[in-house]
């Protein structure tokens, strides 16, 4: 970890929400001045969209059913943590893009959706790192990205609700047929319980989403629960260690129709979830900022206006000889 460059992660499986929490913190960025250095957790696949195809489908021909962009062989791991690292001592380190549409892909001649662009250095002058994708919290053998990381985020709505999202995304944005990506969720079940729900037990605070409409069969769901038929469960691993603390108190009068369920968990309204967040994650932000030191200190704190100087009193007549 490092007070002087920060590394925020947000992770969770795929058609979790993340990208969701990441357009919150895009908000929080924008309005606090902060120049986040962004990492795409799919820039850290080891194949591209093809390769991975081709890999799928070699490991398939001797048996293994269960070759996914969830497990360590199909993920850059090691350079992953070792950015980490980098970027916690120093500021800097390299990181590429995934270019996931032709639209992303208009930007980098000679490259079509599915590839990545070269390896760059992270821009100078950045305020924090923050990392969106399936591994930010990823402890193995050798890797231990916990240890790098300041505030560790996990994104872990319900299960059926999960896989109702992904079905919908990946049907509805990418063009395959439910079918398929009930296959590649069973395909990616045993990297998922190996390396992605692990990852559970080192985050700081989890965000929850829970359906309060039936989703037994996310397959047959015609459509994703919206976030006013759901509640959002955001439970603290240990508050006392968050950065600039957490009321509770304050978050149960601002959030109507709260409630505490443990001493470390709080419930609110889905449609609460962007505003709770905001709460409970500026002052985090603006802890980080005050920590990087008396440069970050003075950029996040809003100068005070200049006082006027008091007017000069005139000087006093003399009197008449």
């Amino acid at each position: 970890m490092s007070k002087k460059y920060p590394i925020i992660a947000v992770t969770g499986s795929s058609g979790a929400g993340t990208s969701t929490v990441k357009d919150s913190f895009e908000h929080m960025f924008r309005r606090e001045g902060i120049t986040p250095a962004v990492i795409e957790g799919d820039s850290f696949h080891r194949y591209n969209r093809v390769e991975m195809k081709a890999k799928v489908a070699e490991a398939e021909a001797k048996g293994n059913m269960n070759f996914s962009h969830f497990g360590a062989n199909a993920n850059e791991f090691k350079r992953l943590a070792d950015l980490f690292k980098s970027y916690g001592q120093t500021g800097t380190g390299k990181r590429r893009l995934y270019l996931h549409s032709d639209e992303e892909a208009k930007a980098y001649p000679g490259l079509k959706p599915g590839e990545f662009t070269p390896w760059a250095n992270i821009p100078a002058g950045t305020d924090l790192m923050f990392y969106e994708g399936l591994h930010g919290c990823v402890k193995t053998d050798g890797i231990d990205m916990p240890s790098f990381i300041d505030l560790k985020i996990g994104v872990v709505p319900v299960i059926n609700l999960e896989w109702i999202q992904k079905i919908h995304r990946d049907t509805s944005q990418r063009g395959y047929s439910s079918e398929a990506v009930m296959d590649t969720i069973l395909r990616r079940m045993n990297d998922y319980v190996r390396y992605i729900v692990p990852q559970f037990m080192h985050t700081d605070i989890n965000f929850q989403r829970v359906p309060v409409v039936d989703t037994s069969d996310p397959i047959i769901a015609r459509d994703i629960p919206t976030p006013d038929e759901s509640v959002v469960v955001i439970r603290f691993r240990k508050p006392e260690n968050i950065a600039g603390g957490v009321d509770f108190s304050n978050l149960l009068q601002m959030i109507p129709h709260s409630f505490m369920s443990r001493r470390n968990t709080i419930v609110v309204p889905g449609g609460k979830m962007g505003f709770a967040m905001e709460l409970i994650l500026t002052p985090i932000l603006r802890q980080m900022l005050i920590n990087r030191g008396p440069v970050a200190k003075r950029a996040a704190v809003k100068k005070a206006p200049a006082k006027k100087a008091p007017a000069k009193k005139a000087p006093a007549k003399k009197a008449g000889k």
